[in-house]
């Protein structure tokens, strides 16, 4: 899968260039933008985006994002949720939720593996 994030946006000219190139240069893949704005929405929606990542919406932000896009991609919200809100971003209408404090919070185990020769 694909995922084009706001620097690769940047760098290929907007979120619509990057995602007609990533199309064109793999089209057997899938596809998933991150959008922030309502013009970053309707650039992917037109570049034919099959799903967007709706990055740090608060709740009333991302179900207008939701309405904007209604069934023409897959809608995902990322950035800011946790395992606390996630309810209220999910009735939103979203249909696909990531959220990083699942890992990124998480408690490092130190493990060790030294090997010693038999006697």
């Amino acid at each position: 899968m694909v995922l084009i994030k706001e620097n690769h946006a940047a760098l290929a000219g907007g979120v619509g260039a990057a995602v007609r190139a990533a199309k064109e240069r793999f089209p057997e893949l899938g596809l998933v933008v991150e959008c922030s704005s309502e013009a970053e929405i309707a650039e992917a929606l037109e570049a034919g985006a099959p799903r967007i990542l709706l990055d740090n919406m608060d709740p009333p932000r991302l179900r207008a994002a939701v309405a904007q896009i209604g069934d023409r991609a897959q809608t995902e919200a990322s950035g800011g949720i946790t395992l606390d809100s996630v309810r209220e971003h999910a009735e939103t209408g979203v249909q696909w939720i990531s959220v990083g404090a699942l890992t990124h919070s998480a408690p490092a185990l130190d493990l060790s593996l030294i090997l010693e020769p038999l006697p």
